[in-house]
């Protein structure tokens, strides 16, 4: 009883990983945008890493060599799609537009079998709750809907009133849970002697600081473990 525990045991971590390792080398596009042929896969992968657990008297690799199988394949399709404009249409589909020009496109949502109550519910998750302010909504062959808003309802841009804002980058983390970050740091052009006389100056050590970072305008912002954040201007 207790070899077959650890059997189950030592089967479920090396399917786990296994998986975890197949995901990965189906790449963040297809994790992240599941269209209908990954999600296929996806599932198949994962009514496949059941049986290796369940029968326990089958080898590993009866789980296995099917699993890369489809990873395989789903990568070369993948980059034939890429090349292939009718093989791509064909397995991902097209996109749909389901409003144009303010118009709702009955037709369309019937061929998606996409009904207002759904079209309403996907507008209200992108913050649009008046159809009316809609000038085009296109279903995405991911299932996700892209709003383009009228003109006249859309917030207004630096562009818009002839404005040029200060060029802003995307702010550094120096360092995280009491670790520093030294490729940040060197990116930067900065040292840790310079992060540690920041830090001492506000009477603070690197080992009790949960986050910190340095945005384009030479902002550090410091979170402290167990207090409240603070932003100190870098010198």
């Amino acid at each position: 009883m207790i070899f077959l525990l650890v059997k189950v045991f030592f089967r479920t971590l090396f399917i786990y990983f296994t998986v975890l390792l197949v995901m990965r080398l189906m790449g963040k596009r297809e994790v992240g945008q599941l269209s209908t042929f990954d999600l296929v896969v996806a599932i198949m992968i994962a009514e496949i890493a059941v049986f290796p657990m369940q029968e326990l008297q089958k080898p590993l690799y009866m789980g296995l060599i099917p699993m890369f199988i489809l990873v395989g394949a789903e990568i070369f399709i993948s980059y034939i799609c890429l090349r292939c404009k009718s093989l791509r249409r064909l397995v991902d589909g097209c996109p749909s537009v389901l409003i144009s020009k303010g118009k709702i496109m009955e037709k369309e949502m019937h061929k998606q079998r996409y009904n207002l109550n759904d079209l309403m519910g996907q507008l209200r998750q992108k913050n649009v709750f008046n159809i009316a302010d809609v000038e085009y909504a296109i279903l995405e062959t991911s299932g996700e809907l892209s709003v383009m808003l009228k003109n006249t309802k859309r917030s207004i841009t630096p562009e818009d009133l002839n404005l040029t804002p200060a060029y802003e980058n995307i702010p550094a983390p120096l360092v995280l849970d009491g670790e520093v970050l030294p490729e940040n740091l060197e990116y930067l052009g900065l040292s840790r002697s310079w992060l540690e006389e920041e830090l001492k100056r506000c009477g603070l050590e690197i080992k009790n600081i949960l986050y910190a970072s340095l945005d384009c305008q030479g902002k550090l912002y410091l979170s402290e473990k167990h207090a409240p954040s603070r932003t100190k201007k870098k010198n």
